[in-house]
């Protein structure tokens, strides 16, 4: 067994790979990136080397960095988590050539799925279920089109080395055809440097069930079962789950025997997760992952094996601890992925410092993968997600309901958040019925994405209370907390003033009118009284007394926003900064502006140039989002402020225009 092991990622990953690997007996070494030499995987590893700037491309993406790290800290092995360069086969081939323990599948093998259309080739010979589709070399557009019309619409393409959703277009009709066939393929240059796509009938009410697959270099090659990954945004995974609900046993062991033969195909070693598209004619072979997946921990804890450790003893040179007879399942797993984007404004991510983040208590049933905490900055540079919740039961139901109490129990502040969102969806009675398609978050979208509304006077009045107790609490912490001078409490001779906070929901003002009375404060919201007091009891938990009636919520004060979480809404109230400057003319329809930091990819303008209201002008990318900024109407370029390569700070205006505009769009 390696006595070293260097892991070649961060955040979450890194983290739960490092658990392990200690527990086995490993010295843990960590690499990081410039933006990353606080982060908790640098913090629990045993050492840790820098390995370049924040860009992932000159860090967790430069081969001859990690290779150079792994030499300088005399790693034995290195795991490449998810992601990053886990499924290059230069990268294990470098391993190699440096003498270095590679903990995954073989460069031929990660060669062979790598690429869709080759994976497909390989799956029909070894009679893997496939969609009708067209999976080869000629790339022509009227050949594409002619083989779209062979296989009927709607159909969808994919490109040839993506992954993620990118390079991918749903085509509903011929005449739409070669507009989306030329977005995939900029797209999928743009992420893979491969433009080549592939082109499938596409179901448009699918599961997406994946079966987790096992191989040593004796021979051996198991299936753990399988998990539901049908609770997609936009192609990317939100709530895993294991066993899939509503399949039966036939299925399962079908689709068990099915994945296993893919793996045996392709001569794989290691851990590796064969994807599979459902509906009611049957189940078809979607791409093989030759790695960990992010949603590993629900298989994990419903057949109670390690998969970090399995993974380690077979690159180790190990067989595989037990046989398939051996792997049985026991109860039901949920894993809940918690992003820092904002759902109700297409998923945007969401930057900044995460001023709390609080999740439950690890249990026997509630596990908790993460790698960040309290004070943490999220960053442009790498992917949004912040933890990973994973709930156990017996059954799916007891399941659920562990679920929702313990994301009742999550809360983020600093940054926006999903929690809202993987609260409704386990909510949901479709979704508790079991047997969802990939489609569910988008077709109830009104229910599932809208916003909070107009904040209930409970709210406003746990925000007020919260403001109060910060600053009476600022107050004792003060050099002299008996001076008058640091007092809030609005004393005047011979009055009784109040005070007004001017909480702002995104248009709409809502104040809150404070006096005090005792050691209570009596608060005026929409028009009515409300007598209140508060306790902070610590990360981030508010006891509040509303008209004589006790609750603890969630409610913290940050940066002049006031985020209250209760009953699994979150509100984010903001009040006025007196030291802002204001800009009147920053909403106004004259110019583009960054909506989030990030990388501008794109530029199809010039000054002089006569755009269209719609017209694509800037795109940039951040956090694995692309955004399309478009013109807010038919006007004139006057400036661009922007290059192809350029990293732009949120509300830096890109491109200015000569005929101002009344409204701005991003797509």
């Amino acid at each position: 067994m390696f006595r070293s092991l260097l892991i070649a990622n961060r955040g979450e990953i890194a983290c739960r790979i490092a658990r392990t690997a200690r527990r086995m007996g490993m010295e843990t070494i960590a690499v990081f990136s410039e933006a990353d030499a606080r982060a908790l995987h640098v913090q629990v590893a045993d050492r840790a080397y820098p390995i370049g700037p924040a860009p992932a491309r000159d860090s967790y993406l430069n081969i001859p960095r990690i290779i150079a790290a792994a030499r300088a800290a005399g790693a034995e092995a290195i795991h490449p988590g998810y992601g990053f360069l886990s499924e290059n086969p230069d990268f294990a081939e470098a391993c190699a050539a440096a003498d270095i323990g590679f903990v995954g599948p073989p460069a031929s093998a990660m060669r062979a799925m790598g690429s869709k259309s080759a994976a497909k080739a390989l799956m029909e010979r070894s009679d893997v279920p496939l969609l009708p589709g067209y999976h080869g070399d000629r790339q022509e557009a009227d050949f594409l089109a002619d083989q779209a019309a062979r296989i009927g619409f709607p159909v969808v393409i994919k490109a040839v080395s993506g992954g993620g959703g990118r390079g991918m277009r749903v085509v509903w009709s011929a005449a739409d055809f070669a507009t989306a066939l030329g977005s995939a393929r900029q797209e999928a240059a743009s992420a893979f440097g491969d433009d080549r796509v592939l082109i499938e009938r596409y179901l448009q009410q699918p599961r997406h069930i994946e079966v987790q697959v096992f191989a040593d270099t004796h021979g051996n090659v198991v299936h753990l079962f399988e998990r539901d990954c049908s609770a997609q945004r936009r192609h990317q995974k939100v709530i895993e789950e294991a066993p899939a609900p509503n399949l039966s046993a036939t299925q399962r062991e079908t689709m068990g025997a099915a994945a296993v033969a893919a793996a045996r195909a392709v001569g794989y070693v290691g851990a590796g997760t064969v994807e599979f598209v459902t509906d009611s004619s049957g189940f078809f072979f979607l791409e093989m992952n030759t790695r960990l997946q992010v949603e590993h921990p629900v298989t994990e804890m419903t057949t109670g094996f390690d998969l970090v450790e399995w993974q380690l003893r077979v690159a180790a040179g190990e067989a595989l601890p037990v046989t398939q007879a051996a792997i049985t399942l026991s109860g039901h797993a949920i894993e809940a992925r918690i992003y820092a984007e904002d759902p109700a404004h297409d998923f945007a991510p969401s930057v900044g410092r995460l001023a709390l983040f609080r999740t439950p208590p690890a249990t026997e049933d509630v596990r908790v993968d993460t790698g960040f905490a309290s004070g943490d900055t999220i960053s442009i540079h790498y992917d949004a997600m912040l933890a990973k919740l994973i709930c156990h039961g017996p059954t799916r139901e007891a399941a659920l309901r562990r679920m929702r109490q313990a994301l009742a129990g999550c809360a983020v502040v600093g940054v926006a958040s999903n929690l809202d969102l993987l609260g409704r969806i386990v909510a949901d009675g479709r979704f508790g019925a079991g047997g969802i398609d990939t489609g569910f978050i988008a077709r109830h979208a009104a229910t599932l994405l809208a916003g909070q509304g107009t904040p209930p006077l409970e709210v406003l009045a746990v925000a007020a209370l919260c403001v109060l107790d910060t600053e009476t609490t600022a107050t004792a912490d003060a050099g002299d907390p008996f001076s008058p001078w640091n007092e809030h409490d609005l004393w005047w001779v011979n009055a009784i003033p109040a005070r007004v906070l001017g909480f702002t929901d995104g248009a709409a003002t809502h104040p809150v009118s404070v006096t005090r009375e005792g050691t209570a404060w009596r608060l005026q919201v929409a028009g009515q009284a409300v007598v209140g007091m508060a306790e902070a009891l610590g990360d981030g938990w508010l006891r509040v007394s509303l008209n004589g009636v006790w609750r603890t919520v969630t409610a913290m004060l940050d940066e002049h926003v006031v985020t209250v979480r209760d009953a699994g809404s979150t509100w984010r109230l903001r009040l006025p900064d007196p030291l802002a400057a204001g800009d009147e003319q920053e909403d106004a329809g004259d110019r583009l502006v960054a909506p989030i930091p990030g990388l501008v990819t794109e530029v199809s303008a010039a000054a002089g140039d006569r755009v269209t209201r719609g017209q694509v002008l800037v795109v940039l990318e951040a956090m694995k989002t692309v955004f399309r900024l478009a013109a807010p109407a038919d006007t004139i370029v006057a400036s661009v402020s922007c290059s192809v390569g350029d990293m732009v700070q949120e509300a830096q205006m890109l491109v200015a225009f000569a005929e101002p505009a009344s409204v701005a769009e991003a797509g």
